[in-house]
Order: C-alpha cells, then structure tokens, then sequence
C-alpha cells in the first residue's frame, strides 16, 4: 500500500507540474489564435492556426510592420489580427490610395516599405491623424477588406494581446516570423 501511495503521488506530481507549466505558458508567453476573415490575405488566410507572443512587449515597444493581435477597442470580447502602420506620436495621412507618415526623424514624411502587399493595391480612405503617446495605427493586408483603424481609429496599445512569432497550420506553410527593425 505504502508503494502505490508513493507512484499516485509521483504521478500526482508530475500531473500538477505539467498543468501548471502550460497553464504558465499560455496565460503569460504564448497564445493560440485561429484567423478568421479575408483582413490579412494573401499573407494570413482563414483557417491558419498562429502562436501569439504574449511576453516580447513586456520588454520593448510594438513596431512598424510586426503582425499583431488584439482586443477591438469597441468590444475587447473580439480579437482581431493587423499589421502595425503607425507608431505613436506620428501623423499618418491617407491621401488617393497613398500612405505618408510624419514624424520627429522624417519631418517632411516618408512613404512606409509594404513590401508584402500587392504592388497594384491601394489603400482607401482619406485621412490625417495624428497618434496619442500609446496608440497605434493598425490596417489589414487586404486593405480593400479590412475593418481597421481606418474604420474605428488608432489602436491604445493596453489592447494590444501580442505578435505573431509561428504559424503553424495549414502544415505545408509552417513558418516563423521575424520582423525586420522598422523605420
């Protein structure tokens, strides 16, 4: 009896170790996000399962270009996934399907790198807004489909969730993303 007390609490243990370590894992490094919508296409799809870095800004500021997730600011029961255009304290015009972004290091503007959009897209809308302190300026890679800060306004970064590290599925596009530092 001694020794099957002895294997029921080892295995106990071993339980109560792996529980609380993936409940670690997933309230505070990483989280599961399955794409919804046509928002991000061509380079997010519906149906693609991601990990969502919870931890990396803990320890630094969101960038330009870095794919994220987060609570819509209407209703924080939602989770949306956009990329970030826009930092905060610059201004952000959207002028005949052109983007300019002004801030201290480019007074007169510069226009953004897209490269991962389609050359011949444009985005819609004509706007000038200038960023709070903590808020960011989000759209979607199929701007002709996206609801985003275009729509709704800047992004206050407490809603931000994290960025996306890893997709994982469909399997035959498995990949890691690692942004590039931005301007």
């Amino acid at each position: 009896m001694k020794l099957f007390l002895l294997a029921f609490w080892e295995v106990a243990e071993v339980i109560l170790i792996a529980v609380v370590t993936v409940f670690a894992i997933r309230t505070f490094l990483m989280q599961p996000f399955l794409v919804s919508g046509a928002s991000m296409e061509p380079n997010f799809e519906t149906g693609n399962y991601l990990l969502i870095d919870e931890l990396t800004y803990h320890l630094r500021a969101p960038e330009r270009d870095e794919v994220i997730v987060f609570k819509y600011p209407n209703d924080p029961s939602i989770f949306y996934i956009k990329r970030i255009i826009a930092l905060p304290g610059e201004r952000i015009v959207i002028n005949n399907g052109d983007i300019k972004i002004y801030n201290a290091e480019h007074p007169t503007g510069f226009v953004p790198d897209e490269s991962y959009l389609d050359k011949n897209l444009k985005t819609m809308g004509n706007m000038d807004v200038t960023l709070d302190k903590n808020d960011y300026f989000v759209m979607g890679d199929n701007r002709s489909f996206s609801y985003d800060s275009r729509s709704w306004g800047p992004l206050p970064k407490a809603n931000i969730v994290g960025i996306v590290r890893l997709r994982l599925f469909p399997l035959g596009s498995i990949k890691a993303y690692n942004y590039a530092p931005s301007n």
